[in-house]
């Protein structure tokens, strides 16, 4: 890879994720790299504002200094201009996108070998990541990573929604409850997670719907091929307005009536992966806590991740 241009993203309000933002635009500088430093956060504008520029001043790579959330805001706008992302967990919590921040050792210290130069002679994997889209009406375009979701976004009275969805065309259910939920495979393991959605591995590809909290024992999660079309329409009186979210952040209100159709994204996010070995079932087993022996003496660790750069 020919590093001429990297940006460098850190978590919006994360002074450890700025520093080490700096720190390696420092090094990057002196090898004669042109660097960009941004923020990615809930109220961030510093990448749409790059983008907005004619021509964007794209880049060869991003580096992303954070948790999950801020590698999700890099790539629902970087994923569309094609840009690769290399993510470090800095500042952040779980890290399920994200590399031990060991392995973003300094240029020349002990036991490391650079990462610059191990970029620039192109020694990582390319992870490919499934992502969604979703349009009301005659708004525009959204997309997501992880996942979308409607809530109601009623203040003053209990918050439950009524939610109908058709897929490609034929009504499947009616929802009523906490609301709903339409992920990626990376996705599965966010929100879907938390509402007793499956775990996918990110290397298929798949839409999984997951009610939140429903109030019937008859509706359940379901899996349905990347090609899908979902449609959801919010249900009811003028009074319940749904919330669309994206990523966590919020894209739109619904309005009853207004519909909703999600489907596949034409986009893929591009994640570097730089262990040696990557397994997704070793992180899992390392997130979540999984894999301690139940009759060992020690059944409440999870193997550790190895981190050394091959």
């Amino acid at each position: 890879m020919e590093l001429r241009r990297l940006w460098l993203i850190s978590r919006q309000g994360s002074d450890l994720a700025m520093a080490e933002a700096q720190r390696c635009a420092e090094e990057l500088a002196q090898e004669g790299v042109e660097v960009m430093l941004a923020q990615a956060g809930p109220t961030a504008q510093d990448l749409p504002e790059l983008l907005a520029l004619d021509p964007p001043p794209l880049p060869q790579l991003a580096l992303v200094f954070g948790g999950d959330g801020t590698v999700l805001g890099a790539a629902r706008h970087l994923a569309p201009w094609g840009v690769p992302l290399l993510n470090f967990n800095v500042g952040g919590s779980l890290g399920f996108l994200t590399h031990d921040r060991r392995l973003l050792r300094r240029q020349g210290e002990a036991g490391s070998e650079g990462l610059w130069q191990r970029l620039r002679e192109d020694r990582f994997a390319i992870d490919r990541r499934m992502m969604l889209e979703a349009r009301v009406d005659s708004d525009g375009v959204h997309g997501a990573l992880n996942d979308f979701y409607f809530r109601p976004c009623l203040e003053d009275v209990a918050p439950t929604c009524n939610l109908e969805l058709a897929i490609d065309g034929e009504v499947v259910d009616q929802y009523r409850g906490d609301g709903l939920i339409i992920a990626t495979p990376t996705g599965s393991t966010g929100y879907a997670m938390a509402a007793g959605g499956p775990i996918l591995h990110p290397g298929i590809e798949a839409i999984v719907v997951i009610p939140i909290c429903p109030m019937s024992l008859s509706s359940r999660a379901v899996v349905v091929p990347p090609g899908s079309r979902l449609t959801v329409r919010p249900l009811g009186d003028g009074g319940r307005r749904v919330r669309l979210w994206k990523d966590g952040a919020q894209a739109r209100v619904l309005e009853p009536g207004d519909h909703c159709v999600l489907q596949q994204s034409q986009h893929h996010t591009r994640f570097l992966q730089l262990e040696q070995s990557p397994s997704y079932y070793r992180t899992l087993t390392h997130k979540l806590h999984w894999a301690g022996s139940l009759m060992g003496p020690d059944s409440s660790g999870a193997p550790e991740v190895p981190t050394r750069l091959p």
